[in-house]
């Protein structure tokens, strides 16, 4: 796919999707050497990968891709508060995949069958979007119907992390998507698997508080400075240096 530059792209939507999958993708990144078993380091790797090439993509549709992702500061930053919420234990970084990919493959999936700019990213990363939500679909239900400890750290991770879910269907200027159409399968989807996997759908609100639903508009939780500053302290220490 060619950028065909920030002057006929909705830049706004450019970088929120953007921020996503770039700020995922360093997230399950950081579990090299660290994952429970090497396959799972490898199937964590892969979907990092993944996320990463699409975060290129849509960045560069935005502006240069390098500056967009290193010399930004953390209130420039449009993603989801969700997806930059620490790895925690297995459970948790599954329950937020879980959140994340049905999201992003029913946004993908409606964007694919549009003629906008995000139409031919939309009609590739859909398939890897598929995989990354299998993925997290099956250990969900691994975990959520295993042993009792591990039933225990999913229903927990799926309550702590359900009131950042909200704010993925809040309007994004440049976004062409029925966004309510969309969290309505989204909640469809995610209760049949946690229900399949005996786990409770989560109670409470899922919008609302700025510390779970303005991650649109810069504010960011405390654990994404850290994050940020990680991830840019290499090309900051060595500003215009060739690989």
């Amino acid at each position: 796919m060619t950028a065909t530059g920030p002057a006929t792209v909705p830049v706004t939507a450019a970088l929120a999707l953007g921020d996503d999958a770039l700020v995922i993708s360093h997230r399950l990144g950081e579990w090299a050497g660290h994952a429970p078993v090497l396959e799972e380091e490898v199937a964590l790797a892969n979907i990092a990968l993944d996320l990463l090439g699409q975060a290129r993509v849509l960045l560069s549709l935005a502006g240069d891709e390098d500056e967009l992702a290193y010399l930004r500061e953390e209130r420039a930053f449009r993603n989801l508060q969700l997806v930059e919420q620490p790895n925690g234990d297995f459970a948790h970084t599954i329950a937020r995949q879980l959140y994340f990919s049905t999201y992003q493959q029913l946004l993908y999936d409606e964007l694919a069958t549009g003629t906008g700019p995000f139409a031919p990213l939309a009609a590739k990363a859909v398939k890897e979007v598929v995989y990354h939500r299998d993925h997290a679909e099956q250990w969900t239900l691994r975990l959520g119907d295993g042993t009792e400890t591990s039933h225990e750290r999913m229903q927990r991770a799926c309550d702590v992390l359900w009131r950042f879910t909200g704010e993925m269907f809040q309007p994004v200027e440049g976004l062409d998507a029925d966004l309510p159409a969309l969290e309505t399968r989204w909640l469809e989807s995610v209760t049949d698997v946690l229900g399949r996997a005996g786990l409770t759908v989560p109670e409470g609100p899922r919008t609302g508080a700025w510390s779970a639903g303005a991650g649109r508009q810069g504010v960011h939780t405390e654990p994404f400075g850290r994050m940020l500053a990680e991830m840019q302290h290499l090309h900051r220490s060595h500003p215009g240096a060739s690989w």
